[in-house]
């Protein structure tokens, strides 16, 4: 049987903070280091449910892996090793817990914005879009109906939120107005580069990539000065189901919800006990929880499979 960790914690290793799905700890001895756990905890609407998804955590670690080997071509990453035993001391000591759940990282200072890219028209840039005809405030054409499309893939930023708060969509431009002009550009190309990469690689298996978010990161500085695109690197995780879209090709049809293989399952089933008055807190039934494993677990099968098509 799987086993369920919602939540971790050390008594040799320092916890520098928890996250909706992963804890973070420095590593003693190795001032560069930071070792990075991933529960099994899953939040939706930015509020982190009380149940965890049993093997959730070995599940988008295994995927993260898989994407920073095949996007570090493109930009490099903050991984230094997965494996456990390899690990300083204070760290296998604990490898019945950490083993398939954690990766030790580069520590760099995280880019305050979430940058988010997006291929289709849907959640919040749907929501926008139909009050609006706008996403993050950039104009788009009209007549564009859920799940269309985009004309062009697009850079739409937000920044980043404290837990139980929401993140904010935002314009290209406010974000460059937040980390700097030049920085904005070099994640943007970045991001749009991986999504458009990682996109043609998932329709080879049968999947769309609606939408992502990446997370940047800047190494430190060393005596010489460097230039931005030296020191930037991606971080957290990548392409997951817990921070993008996946739909099935196969039976994508513009106009509608598409049958998806990431968080959209439990953010509908949310949806429908809000209608019914039941807060989002209220524990979530053993199916449903079963099916979020499922979903993902296919996720991680058809992504890391061979192509299904020539």
């Amino acid at each position: 049987m799987t086993t369920t960790i919602t939540s971790t914690s050390f008594s040799d290793l320092p916890l520098l903070n928890r996250g909706k799905v992963r804890d973070l700890y420095a590593v003693p001895g190795h001032d560069d280091q930071l070792l990075m756990v991933v529960t099994d905890r899953i939040s939706a609407f930015d509020v982190v449910l009380h149940a965890g998804i049993p093997g959730k955590g070995q599940l988008l670690t295994s995927l993260s892996l898989e994407w920073f080997r095949l996007t570090e071509h493109i930009i490099p990453n903050h991984l230094i090793t997965a494996d456990v035993d390899s690990m300083p001391e204070s760290i296998k000591k604990h490898a019945d817990v950490l083993r398939g759940r954690a990766i030790l990282v580069k520590k760099a200072q995280v880019v305050p914005i979430e940058a988010i890219v997006r291929g289709y028209l849907s959640g919040s840039a749907w929501k926008e879009y139909k009050v609006k005809g706008s996403i993050h405030g950039i104009e788009l054409p009209k007549g564009l109906v859920k799940s269309d499309k985009l004309p062009q893939v697009l850079f739409t930023p937000s920044t980043k939120a404290e837990i139980g708060q929401h993140d904010m969509n935002i314009h290209p431009d406010e974000a460059a107005k937040l980390i700097g002009a030049e920085l904005c550009a070099l994640i943007s190309d970045k991001a749009v580069e991986i999504y458009n990469y990682a996109s043609k690689h998932a329709s080879q298996r049968g999947l769309i990539l609606a939408d992502t978010k990446f997370e940047f990161g800047l190494l430190p500085e060393t005596r010489s000065a460097q230039p931005l695109k030296e020191r930037l690197i991606l971080v957290d995780e990548v392409l997951t189901p817990d921070s993008s879209r996946f739909w099935e090709a196969k039976l994508y049809q513009p106009g509608q919800a598409q049958t998806s293989f990431d968080k959209q399952y439990l953010r509908d089933f949310l949806l429908q006990r809000e209608k019914e008055g039941i807060p989002y807190e209220t524990p979530v039934p053993e199916n449903v929880i079963e099916g979020i494993r499922a979903k993902y677990a296919e996720a991680l099968q058809r992504l890391t499979g061979p192509p299904t098509e020539a």
